[in-house]
């Protein structure tokens, strides 16, 4: 092993979690180290005020330029390599060293995206993902391309695989934040979560000192969306995460996919027709009817009864409750916003937690015959390393704590993010715990441990947390991963994101998402070993099929497993025999409800753009819409200004499928598989607040584009529509 993955370890040992790193140093001896710049910066802030204390920071700043990125290394979201001394001279450029398995680098996502909205590239900010990765699987560009496009990453972003300017720029930790001056020179280093405010600062006041010096250029990039290289025939998934399984009031067995990338929850039969689909409109956080909801890449899923389904509704960091009598969604803990509560307490959606990534129910006193059972929905809470709970009824719990109903808190794991194995609930840790299954008959509840790649257990009727398999008896070596059956630390697994228990509860099914297998785990001898897929997969032919699978349930009479092979965008249905062993791998392929009705769009003043001619084997639609002004129109400053997609139904999808940035509309549209030479309209819905020098003029218009289907039509198009819009009129040009 190299001398520099070593340090990598000993460093990611001591300082992988970014709250550690907040001022926990002395300034006075670092005076010109990077790492200390934050606390010197807002130092000379607290004393001479913002923009005083910021120039006098600027002014004296000595740190030299960084070496450019390295020749021939994999860029995403442009059309071309960028360089420092080319592209981004003349920008205030904000590295971000990410690696994507990490929650605390998804964690700043959001504040990155904000702030640029706030700066755009010719206001002279531009953000790069640097991604320095952990795990083996990261360092393959494939893979990370999946991942920017899977976490709605815009940026450019460069696959930093030896990590040259990760020590280039001295960083010690994921996530770090570098912001560099107009000529390549850093200015300051933000390293953990929770900086965007200070961030936002520096920006302003850096842009404005530039400016003044004439060395900001507002010269535009060569930015090429990730989404445009999904693949053409991917279906109506986009990168499902978790699955359950249930019988419905008609005795029939239906699949619940969290279709994470898509944003919504569907519910699909046995043949995989398509029977709900439960928000989806577009990303968002919103409570109500399931056409209307919205949802932030949910995950986990599972059901309480026929009619109540619960959801980890991951990157709103909130539990929601779909009622499928009633058709209505709710959030019954957290609130949309992060929280850093690593107790809990509090009643239903006051109380506020951190990406949950998946759910199981408990129903507590079931196994003792207890006459009055209490259902308990159990959370992994990745973003605190903890397991949670939301007691749905008044619970009396494990050493006699009671629960009122609504209380959602921490029942297991301190909050560190370690692989500590105790016998003490509060006294273990775990890092990003990500999948859960429970066993009904032990009183157990597996968990697969994401981070320290390990798969662990925690006792139902005490609290002990214990290993199954993976991992390291280090509590904090989170590198101990690779792909090895065997028994306990012998056994290495990598970054596994899903656990599902078989029927008599004796096998416990693994998603090793990247080792891209399925493997089964003897729960009684706490040995694991791989699933041998059959040669003739009936889904591609071929034995490694998988692509970073992360979630998987059993079917209710246990004859058959549901994958969720994410990077792949589909479900796959592993028929078992009697030993759980493989006999047969199919697609699940999804087909549309007849019943499923379209939106009313009659009364809408629509404008015609040419169709497109499609396979009947269905395809992708690249689709780039330019909005024109003219006549002395122009957007109202500050006024909000919306679009829409408008699908004809759940079978297809589109990314993004809403927005309020009208320069840069550019649409990802799988189109599905149809038998018959049908036509379906995809219709972007405009609601514009318009003005000329004294009148304003409200535009709330449909462009629409029929798609129809035909035996010569193509699997892949791409097109440009250009809207003309005057004070009179809405045209194409």
């Amino acid at each position: 092993m190299s001398l520099r993955i070593n340090k990598i370890r000993q460093i990611f040992k001591l300082s992988y979690l970014s709250s550690f790193f907040q001022g926990f140093r002395s300034m006075e001896t670092h005076e010109e180290v990077l790492e200390y710049s934050q606390g010197k910066i807002n130092k000379l802030i607290s004393e001479k005020g913002q923009k005083a204390g910021v120039r006098e920071y600027l002014s004296a700043v000595k740190y030299e330029p960084v070496n450019d990125f390295a020749k021939g290394l994999e860029w995403f979201n442009v059309s071309e390599p960028l360089s420092l001394q080319k592209h981004l001279k003349g920008k205030i450029v904000v590295l971000d060293f990410f690696t994507y398995c990490c929650i605390n680098c998804m964690h700043i996502l959001p504040d990155l995206k904000e702030i640029e909205e706030l700066f755009s590239i010719e206001d002279g900010l531009v953000v790069i993902g640097v991604h320095s990765a952990k795990f083996e699987n990261e360092k393959i560009s494939k893979n990370i391309l999946a991942a920017v496009q899977r976490y709605n990453i815009a940026h450019p972003v460069v696959n930093d695989d030896k990590m040259q300017m990760w020590r280039g720029c001295d960083v010690h930790c994921w996530p770090t934040l570098v912001m560099l001056g107009p000529q390549g020179n850093p200015l300051v280093m933000l390293m953990g979560e929770g900086n965007k405010d200070d961030l936002i600062v520096y920006i302003t006041e850096a842009l404005e000192f530039y400016k003044e010096k004439n060395e900001i250029s507002s010269h535009k990039l060569p930015l090429k969306s990730a989404y445009h290289m999904l693949p053409d025939l991917k279906g109506p998934l986009l990168f499902p995460g978790k699955l359950t399984s249930y019988i419905d009031e008609n005795d029939k067995e239906i699949v619940a996919i969290s279709d994470t990338g898509n944003n919504r929850v569907l519910l699909v039969g046995e043949d995989g027709t398509i029977v709900k689909q439960i928000g989806g409109g577009k990303l968002g956080y919103k409570d109500g009817k399931l056409k209307e909801a919205e949802f932030n890449n949910p995950q986990g899923l599972v059901v309480q009864n026929k009619n109540t389904l619960f959801v980890a509704d991951t990157e709103n960091h909130a539990i929601r409750r779909v009622d499928l009598t009633t058709g209505q969604v709710e959030t019954v803990a957290g609130n949309g916003c992060q929280g850093h509560d690593r107790r809990g307490g509090n009643l239903w959606s006051n109380q506020i937690i951190s990406s949950p990534w998946d759910v199981c129910m408990y129903t507590a006193g079931k196994e003792t015959n207890n006459d009055t059972p209490k259902d308990v929905l159990l959370i992994a809470m990745a973003g605190t390393h903890q397991i949670w709970a939301l007691f749905l009824e008044n619970t009396n719990w494990w050493k006699n704590q009671v629960y009122r109903a609504g209380t959602c808190v921490a029942i297991a794991g301190s909050g560190a993010e370690q692989n500590r194995n105790n016998q003490y609930a509060h006294a273990a840790a775990f890092a990003q715990p990500s999948g859960l299954a429970i066993s009904v008959k032990n009183r157990e509840l597996f968990i697969a441990d994401s981070e320290s790649s390990s798969i662990r257990k925690v006792s139902l009727e005490n609290g002990k947390v214990s290993p199954v398999v993976g991992g390291d008896r280090d509590p904090c070596n989170l590198f101990a991963f690779g792909d090895k059956d065997g028994t306990l630390f012998e056994a290495k697994l990598q970054h596994s994101l899903g656990v599902a228990l078989s029927k008599d509860e004796e096998t416990l099914f693994v998603a090793d998402t990247y080792n891209h297998k399925v493997k089964k785990i003897d729960v009684k001898k706490n040995r694991v070993s791989t699933l041998s897929i059959p040669t003739l997969d009936t889904t591609d032919g071929n034995l490694n099929s998988f692509n970073e699978p992360a979630g998987l349930c059993v079917s209710t009479n246990g004859s058959k497993l549901y994958l969720a092979d994410t990077n792949n965008h589909f479900v796959k249905v592993l028929d078992l025999d009697e030993s759980g062993n493989v006999t047969g791998v199919r697609k699940l392929d999804l087909k549309l409800d007849e019943s499923t009705d379209t939106v009313d769009k009659s009364k809408s003043h629509i404008i015609e753009a040419k169709g497109f001619s499609v396979s009947n084997q269905g395809g992708k639609i690249i689709l780039d819409v330019k909005l024109n002004f003219q006549g002395g129109l122009k957007l109202t400053h500050d006024a909000p200004q919306k679009w829409m997609v408008d699908l004809p139904n759940a079978s297809w999808s589109c990314i993004p499928n809403s927005g309020c940035d009208l320069s840069n509309i550019d649409l990802v549209i799988s189109v599905p598989e149809s038998k018959g030479n049908s036509k379906f309209p995809i219709d972007i819905a405009f609601s514009l607040v318009t003005c000329t020098a004294d009148t304003c003029f409200p535009k709330s218009f449909v462009l629409r584009a029929n798609v129809e289907y035909c035996n010569n039509g193509q699997t892949s198009i791409e097109k440009q529509i250009n809207v003309i819009l005057n004070p009179n009129n809405i045209d194409l040009n």
